[in-house]
């Protein structure tokens, strides 16, 4: 497993990472995130402004939440396999 790294290190170019951020309870987590610019998000479709850019993971099946990771390491080569 690679080393955690500071989240300012991370690509933004839209690559799926590994990160680490802490939920509104404290509790420490780990998610495959994808950083999204505004351009990205708007080239998806639907209303986006700038408060919506940044660092995007799925809760579970169907639910993506914005989220503030701490740190980060590339994603395992086993998620790329889909």
């Amino acid at each position: 497993m690679a080393a955690r790294k500071p989240i300012e290190t991370a690509p933004k170019d839209g690559s799926k990472v590994t990160v680490y951020w802490k939920d509104s309870d404290g509790v420490m987590n780990e998610s495959i995130a994808q950083y999204r610019s505004l351009d990205r998000l708007k080239a998806a479709g639907g209303d986006w402004d700038e408060n919506d850019t940044g660092w995007w993971a799925y809760t579970d099946g169907h639910t993506q939440k914005k989220i503030e990771p701490i740190s980060w390491r590339p994603a395992s080569g086993d998620d790329d396999g889909e």
